[in-house]
This record gives structure tokens, sequence and C-alpha cells, in this order.
């Protein structure tokens, strides 16, 4: 109808259109009819869909009768292969060999086979499904079957089991009655549950057991042997104190029978067969040892001495073992006692020995040091009364007028001057080293101007360098040194003196090196220099390299005395020489301090004048009648007035006669009756006035040296240099 309504050739639009209308006319139509027929009508299809639901649903009913009777068939198929598994998944548990027990992850017993709990028939009807863990750990600790190890209650092994079920796997072994093992294996399952299998391994821990006591044999049979080698005695007890071991050298040690030692015989017992016979030579007492031994005061290891009738020395040495029980070695010291008592009488011998030896080298060295200082005295007192006459002869040779002297006569004064002054160096040096050995040199140090002190000593020995047409140069340096002035112008004056000697021609060259903390001196020559195998006798007394030269050139006591005046200093010295090239001598001095003054090593005097000698009023007090002679004489030739007297009471009386108070004092250090030239000076000083003095002594100390610079007194050593007794005497004048 709709083909007869649309045109197909219209466009798609129009007869799209068209439909349109026609739906819309149609569904007014039906809307419009509400006649009673339209009512029946949709009761009929109403029923009929009904009807046709019921269909419906009991075709779904009885498809799932179908469905249900199926799955029943299926359920009772499962059921019974269920019940065919568990059957034969517990016949199959029968048959094992093992017990094996299933728990749950609740910890209860799911199922077991009937060999599990073996060895326990009377727990056997309890281990049922439901069964608890920790109840199935109860009734096996209370088993009349279950063999506890000694000290162990029933408690502690179901604590220690319930504590082993908390791992995930274990392994351990159960000792029953009737000596059977059972082993004791517990896996986790992966659902939570505990799988428990339980092996019988009597027969494996028979044949271990058999094993271990084979082996434990042949260790017995290995131990005896060893024991039985060994040197020294020794027992072995349990930790009851019974012996299990011993050899025969215990027996031998103790003087007791082999056969009183047997197996479990007891520490007292045995203890008590010798402890009559021995003493105890350590601070111990049996009561100690016998607690020891007992373990009621033991701690760790005894060691001690013991002296035997038959005059053995044993050592004793107690030692705990791991389980409980100890050991005790005797060990036969008697040689080594017996060695030690010999060294000891011996050492005894030899220090009485080395007593008397001592007691012989200590009055030999007192014998020694007596002679030595009486060589000392004798050598200070010797070179004192030497000197004195040594003085007076240098001033009567000084004292002649060489121009009234044939020239004959003036060459035989000049030969005497220049042999009186090799009297004095040489009684000069053997004072110096009389000092030095005796250990009577008092050292004064003070800080010393190094450049003053060598330019000094140049001008002393320019004129015998020039003489020789030796070039002597001392190069200036601005170094204050740490020193005792007198012992420090001797070292350098001897190592200079020495350089222009032995020098024939070249030249002699004196510097300082200027190091950290130290200045080193060095006093170069081009001489012959020294060999190398004669360097270290240089040093000594009275050594000369040149044979040929006089007792004027010295006696060779320079070195000597350098060598002794540094070591007593603590300045180094050095040595280096090339045979045929020159020699170095050096010493090494400490700089001073900056914030102290440098002190001038010897008083510097001003060059003599005539003019200034003329008639002034000397007093000269020197009680040595042949000095005060020659002194008289020589001040006299220079145009002085001399009032000689022999001590200060002569002085003060003749000044007080002559009511006249003199221009300047020389006074000798040391006078008669105790008295001294400084008493001397201080006393006429006191009563008549200040006046210029000096002192002339033999004495060489370094304490009058200090006490005459104190008192601002010039020190002229004798033999009196008259070139310094003039200046003296020039600069005196007021």
């Amino acid at each position: 109808m709709a083909d007869s309504l649309i045109n197909p050739l219209d466009s798609i639009e129009r007869q799209n259109e068209k439909l349109r209308v026609i739906a819309s006319a149609l569904m007014q139509r039906v809307e419009q009819s509400v006649d009673a027929a339209g009512a029946a009508y949709a009761q009929f299809q109403r029923a009929a869909l009904l009807e046709e639901e019921v269909r419906a649903r009991t075709r779904d009913l009885e498809r799932a009768l179908d469905l249900l009777n199926e799955s029943n068939a299926r359920l009772g198929v499962a059921n019974s292969e269920t019940e065919a598994a568990r059957a034969n998944l517990a016949n199959a548990i029968e048959t094992v060999q093992e017990g094996f027990a299933l728990f749950n992850a609740a910890d209860e017993l799911v199922m077991c086979n009937s060999r599990f709990g073996m060895h326990m028939p009377d727990i056997r009807r309890q281990l049922q499904p439901g069964l608890s863990f920790s109840e199935y750990v109860r009734i096996v600790s209370s088993s009349s079957n279950l063999a506890l190890p000694e000290r162990e209650t029933t408690q502690i092994w179901a604590e220690q089991r319930l504590e082993r079920h908390k791992d995930v796997s274990v392994i351990f072994n159960v000792r029953m009655s009737r000596d059977r093992w059972v082993q004791v294996s517990e896996h986790r399952t992966p659902d939570g549950g505990t799988v428990i299998l339980q092996t019988d391994v009597t027969d494996i821990m028979r044949l271990e057991r058999q094993e271990r006591d084979r082996i434990l044999d042949d260790q017995a049979l290995l131990i005896r042997a060893t024991l039985e080698h060994l040197r020294q005695g020794v027992c072995i007890f349990d930790q009851l104190g019974r012996l299990v071991g011993w050899n025969r050298r215990v027996g031998e040690l103790l003087s007791i029978p082999i056969g009183r030692f047997s197996i479990g015989s007891s520490f007292q017992t045995i203890y008590e067969q010798f402890r009559r016979e021995v003493s105890i030579s350590d601070e111990l007492t049996h009561g100690e040892i016998e607690d020891w031994a007992l373990g009621t005061r033991r701690s760790g290891s005894l060691s001690f001495e013991i002296e035997h009738r038959s005059n053995r020395a044993l050592a004793v040495f107690m030692q705990e073992m791991p389980d409980r029980g100890f050991v005790i070695s005797f060990t036969d010291v008697t040689p080594e006692r017996t060695a030690i008592r010999a060294i000891s009488e011996a050492n005894e011998m030899l220090e009485l020995r080395v007593m008397e030896r001592t007691l012989d080298l200590e009055d030999a060295l007192s014998e020694a040091e007596r002679a030595n200082a009486s060589k000392s005295r004798f050598v200070a007192a010797a070179s004192h009364d030497l000197l004195q006459p040594l003085s007076a002869a240098k001033l009567y040779v000084a004292s002649l007028d060489g121009d009234a002297l044939d020239p004959q006569s003036r060459q035989s004064a000049t030969k005497a001057a220049s042999a009186l002054q090799s009297v004095e160096n040489i009684l000069s040096a053997l004072l110096d080293i009389s000092k030095l050995d005796s250990g009577q040199a008092n050292l004064h140090l003070s800080t010393v101007s190094l450049d003053r002190l060598l330019l000094q000593l140049r001008d002393e020995l320019a004129p015998t360098a020039a003489a020789s047409g030796l070039d002597l140069r001392v190069l200036r340096t601005g170094a204050d040194v740490q020193s005792d002035a007198t012992y420090l112008r001797r070292i350098l004056q001897n190592l200079m003196s020495n350089a222009v000697r032995y020098t024939n021609q070249g030249r002699i060259l004196v510097g300082a090196r200027r190091l950290r903390n130290a200045v080193r001196v060095e006093v170069w020559d081009t001489g012959p220099g020294i060999a190398e195998e004669e360097q270290e006798l240089i040093f000594g007394e009275f050594q000369r390299l040149n044979a040929t030269a006089s007792a004027a050139d010295g006696m060779g006591l320079g070195l000597a005395i350098v060598e002794r005046a540094c070591a007593l200093l603590s300045h180094p010295l050095q040595l280096r020489s090339q045979v045929g090239r020159g020699t170095v001598f050096s010493v090494e001095l400490p700089l001073a301090p900056r914030d102290r003054s440098p002190v001038a090593p010897d008083a510097t005097l001003p060059e003599p004048s005539p003019d200034n000698l003329q008639h002034r009023i000397v007093l000269l007090i020197e009680n040595d009648d042949e000095l005060r002679n020659a002194l008289t004489l020589t001040m006299e030739n220079w145009g002085l007035d001399v009032l000689p007297c022999e001590n200060g009471s002569a002085a003060q009386a003749l000044l007080t006669d002559i009511d006249m108070a003199p221009d300047v004092i020389v006074a000798d250090y040391q006078l008669d009756e105790g008295k001294s030239g400084l008493d001397a000076i201080a006393d006429i000083t006191k009563a008549f006035g200040p006046a210029p003095a000096c002192i002339i002594s033999a004495n060489r100390s370094v304490e009058l040296e200090l006490q005459c610079r104190e008192l601002g007194l010039p020190l002229l050593h004798k033999p009196i240099d008259t070139d310094r007794l003039q200046r003296f005497l020039s600069g005196s004048t007021p």
C-alpha cells in the first residue's frame, strides 16, 4: 500500500515527507478509536502474552531441574572420588614407615597415621583429629616412654618443644625408653599448616655410638701414649673430682706407686697420699688447693711450686677444662732451681768481689783524686812560685838600657827576654791544663763582642805575621756570642798563633759564618796541612808535628788547651786539613741573647806616654823582695817615684809618716798573713782618699777576674807585661 502511495520517481526528501504525513494520520486515527472491540482485543493480547511467559518459565524450570539432576550426579561422583582419594591418601599415609601427622593453619590435628607417636603406646589413643598442637606437646611431655635428659623436667621440655615449633623447619632427636631414638622433622606447609614426620633412628644412633666409642678408644690409646711420652706428670679429673687419666711419670715425681692410681679415685684420696711429704713454696695452703679442686673457689688456673722430701722441686699447674673437669701437671724443675741457687750464690760471690773491687777502685780513685788535687796544687803553687822570679827576671831584663849596651850585650838581652817569654808561655799553658784537667776551671758566661776580640788578637799577632811575611786578615763581624771571655780568648788566640807559627808562606784568614742560632769562627791557613792519621795526635799534650821547631815556638800545649776548653764550654771544635794545601780550625759559638750588652773580653789600655809618668808617686805593695825590687827599678827607669812596701800595714805606716797620698797604687793580690791586695787598696783608699789602682797576681782564676771587674780594678797577670803596666800607669793620670 505504501508503494502505491509513494511515487518512486519522487526525490528522497519528497518520499520522506509523504511518509511522515501518512504516519501522522494513522496515529491520529488510532488514538481516536475507543470502542469495546479495541478493549477486548487488548485483554486477549495480554492473556496471550501471559501464557507465553508461563510456557517460557516452565521450560526454564525444566532445564534447571535437568541441570540440578546433572549436578547431583556429578557431586555424587565427586564425593565418591573424594572418599576414594581420602581412602587412598589414608592408605598411602599408613604405608609410610615414618610417623606422619598433619596440623592445619589453626594448629589443629587433621590426620595422622598409626605410626605417629611410635614408642608411646600410652598416648596413642589421644592423638585424634581436632587435637591442638599445644595439647599434643603436653601429652607427649607427660608420656612415661619419653626419656628426658638429666636435670630437665617435663615442663622445660614442653617449653623448648613449643619454642622450636615457631621455626619454619626443624629437625631434632628424642630419646625414648629402652634406649630407642626418634628423629622428629617438622615443616611448615604453604597454607600455614604443619607436617610432622617421626623416624626411628635407633640403629643409626647405635652405629654412631659404636663408632664414637671406637674413636674414643683410639683417642684414649693415643692420649695414653701421649701422656706416657710426656716429661711432666699428668693427672686428669672429671667435674666431680674423680680420676679419669694419668701417666707413670706422675707416680715417679710424687714417689707414689702407680698401682695406687685407679679410675674413679677422688682427688682428696690421691692428695692425702703425698701432701704430708711436700711443702708448698708459694703463698698457698693445702686447704686453698683442695677448695680449688673441689670447685668451691675455682677461677681460671692455679700454679705453684712444691718441695718434695726427696729434695725434688716440682712446678704444679692446675687448669680447668670446658666440662668443669681439670688437669694437673707436675714438672720437675730441680735442675733449674739448683742452677738458680748456684747462680744466686755465684752472684752473691760476684757481688762480694765487685764490692771489694769497687772499694779498691774507690780507694784508688780517691788516691788518684788526691794525687790529682795534689798535682794541681803543686802545679799552681810551683807555677806561682816560678812566676814570681820569672816576673823579676823579665823586669830586670826590660830595665836594661838598650842604648847603653854594646851590640852583643843587646842581642843577649833580647834573647834572654825571648827565652823568659817562652818560659812564661809554657807556665801559663801548664796552669791552664792543670785547671782544665782537675775540674777546677770556673766559668763565667757572658755576652762577648766577637768582633772586638778578633781585632785585639789581630793587633797582637800582626807584628809576628808581618815578620814572617804572612798576610793576616780578620773579617769583621757584628755577632755577639755567649761564652767565657777569658777561655774564648785563649781558644782563639791559640788557634790564630798556631796558624801564624806553622805557616811558612801565604796568608791566614779568620772569619765568622752565621748559622741559625750560632756563629762558627773559622781560622784558615796555607800551611803544610795535617795528615789524616795525625789529626787526632795534635790535640795531645806536648805534641808538635814540626820536630825541628824550638821550644821558643811552643811545647805543643796550645791545641790541648783548645780541645779541653771547647769541651768545657760545649763549643763544638772541628778540623779540616789537606796536606800541602792548608788547614781549617773551626769553633761553633752560640749567639748571645739580644737584650744583653757585650762585655769587652779584656780591658783596652791607652798607649803609654812618657810625659804622663814623670815624677808620679806609685805605691807598690809586693811581698816578694826580688819582684818588688825589680818592679821598683823598672818603674823608676820610667821616671816614676816608687814607694815599695811588703804589705798593707807597712804601706799605711809609710804614707802616714810622709803625710802624702799616692798618685797610683800597684798591689799584689796574694800578700802575707792571709791579706790580699784588694784589702790593702780598700784600706788605703779609705784612709787617704781614692786613687787609681791595679792588681798584679799569678792567680788566673775566674773569681779574681770577677772581683777585679766588679771593683773596676785592672788585673795584670804575672809575669807582668811591662807594656800593659806602662799603659795603665800612663792612663791613670788624674
